[in-house]
This record gives structure tokens, sequence and C-alpha cells, in this order.
């Protein structure tokens, strides 16, 4: 059957993703959120990164159906500190008779909550610093920059640390010390990102047409600085968990009988050598799931940078 000349063939569902012509603004939105995971599901180690995520996703969100104890309650009496498999214990026990495969699995949440608080908090504060700074020029880009570079000359870690001395221990301040102390570098990106465009001539003609310096900052400087934000948001997101783990370690941060993978760390320390599994089970658990987000970073990396992808 052959089509008339005043007819098209229809479109495949791919070739209409990747049309040249898109015919709306969702089309071109598609299409290039569709090149975008081409790019990214190129690469292997970036795909299990992102099953690593979705399967601490997984994790957090049922674990009151995939633990098969209290992550608090343990048996002191008849459980304490039982080998990987003993009982139906599958990780063993700590010194508190307490399952360390259901703490992890509890312990997911809280790893996630920080994650997702210090981005949401740290990102969009690097975010206005930086293209607030970039944009303005002058006496206020010098400001801001100079109360950057003071954040950053500290040392991550030890810079947290003395924020969380100063408001007390506990998962809330440490999220606040930990946020407080990640924004400089995001502020940097933002700042470079848009002393990029501002003298561009895309930026020209919004400013011929009456667009305010807010609206400008806001609706064409910030979406265009999201692309780097995002991957270095996402590689950051290891670091993250290692400062938690870290405060966790030193007992600033999720205070006992909370199942935080660094203070679970701590509390196993004393038993390294004959009962290894206690701290070996959350190191391990933090690896992988630091592992996960690296590999998931380099992948948005490697798609969503023009200069890298090729697009």
């Amino acid at each position: 059957m052959t089509v008339p000349a005043n007819q098209s063939a229809p479109l495949s569902r791919r070739e209409w993703l990747l049309s040249d012509r898109p015919q709306s603004r969702m089309q071109a939105r598609l299409g290039r959120a569709y090149l975008t995971w081409r790019q990214f599901s190129a690469n292997r180690l970036a795909v299990v990164g992102l099953l690593i995520i979705i399967a601490l996703l997984f994790v957090a969100a049922f674990a009151n159906v995939l633990a098969t104890h209290s992550p608090v309650v343990g048996d002191l009496k008849n459980a304490r500190l039982l080998p990987p498999g003993s009982e139906g214990y599958w990780l063993g026990t700590d010194d508190q008779g307490r399952d360390i495969y259901s703490r992890l699995i509890y312990g997911s949440r809280l790893t996630l909550l920080v994650v997702v608080l210090v981005a949401a908090i740290s990102a969009p504060i690097g975010l206005i610093v930086g293209t607030v700074s970039g944009y303005a020029g002058g006496w206020v880009d010098a400001t801001l920059m100079r109360i950057t570079d003071i954040f950053l000359a500290f040392p991550k870690l030890v810079l947290a640390l003395a924020f969380v001395a100063a408001l007390g221990p506990g998962i809330q301040n440490a999220i606040i010390a930990i946020a407080i102390t990640s924004w400089p570098p995001y502020a940097r990106i933002a700042r470079a990102e848009t002393l990029t465009v501002r003298r561009s001539d895309y930026i020209s003609a919004v400013k011929l047409m009456g667009a305010s310096p807010l609206r400008i900052v806001v609706r064409h400087v910030m979406p265009l600085c999201l692309s780097s934000l995002i991957v270095r948001v996402t590689l950051d997101m290891a670091g993250i968990i290692l400062t938690a783990a870290g405060l966790g370690f030193l007992g600033l941060g999720a205070q006992p009988p909370l199942p935080e993978w660094g203070a679970m760390i701590a509390s196993g320390r004393r038993f390294i050598l004959d009962q290894w599994w206690v701290a070996a089970m959350p190191g391990f658990a933090i690896l992988i799931v630091s592992l996960g987000f690296n590999l998931l970073g380099d992948g948005l990396r490697d798609a969503l940078d023009p200069k890298e992808s090729g697009q």
C-alpha cells in the first residue's frame, strides 16, 4: 500500500521524540529528556549507580516490611553479639542484642533524610548566592564571594563539627550544620555559569523587552545553572553521607537508639577484632550507597554536560 503524495507516513515514537522540528514545547522537552536518557544509559556504571539508589529508596520506603526485628529493641540475654546467620539474624547482632540487618534497613531512612534535606537546603542557597553575585557584580559580587571564601577555607567536616558543637548533638542539628557547610561550592558553580551568560545576546534581548533584573535572574539565569548544579549535588551526596556518618561516629549526629550507620560503626569499634560484623556491616552499607551516588553523578555529568555528550 502506497502513501498518497499529499500525506506523510506516521512517525514512530522514536522519530517523534528525535524530530528536529518539534511541534510543541512538550515534544521538545520530551525529546531532550529522551536524548539525555540515551546518553546516560550508555554508561553501564551509571545505570548500576541508579539501580543502587532505586534499591535504597525501595528499602527505605518498605523498611517496616523488610525488617525482621525491631531496630531499637534487642534481646540482651539471648542474642548478644551473635554472628551472621545465627538464629534468624542474617547479619548478626550488636552488643545490645539488636538485629543489625533490621537496623541497617531502618537506618537507610535516616541516610535518605539527611541527603534530601541537606540538598534541599544547601543547593537553593548556593544557587541564589551564585546567580545574584554573578549577575550583579561590583560590591555585591565581592561581598558574597568573600563570605563564600571564608566557608571554603575550612574543611567541611571540621566546620560541621564546630556548628554541631554550638547547636548541640542530634540529627536535626547535624542536618543544619552539614547544609551550612555545603552551599559554597554550589555558589561558585552558579556564579561561573552566570558570568558566561549574563552578557549573551539572549539576556540582552530579555533586557530590551523590559524584564527586571529579578525576573532575568529567576526566569532565565537560574534555569541555565540547574544542570551543572544537579550534577554537583549528586556527586556531593556521597560526601554528605560520609560527613553525617562522621558526625554520628563522634556522637554528634543521630543519638542512640536511632539506627544511624555512623553511630553503629562507633558502637562496634570495640569489637572489631572478634565480632567484626558489628562495625563492618554498616561500613559496607555506607560504601555501597556512596558508590551508587558517585556512579550516578558521573553518569549525569556525561548526560547533562553538552560538551561531554556532544549534543
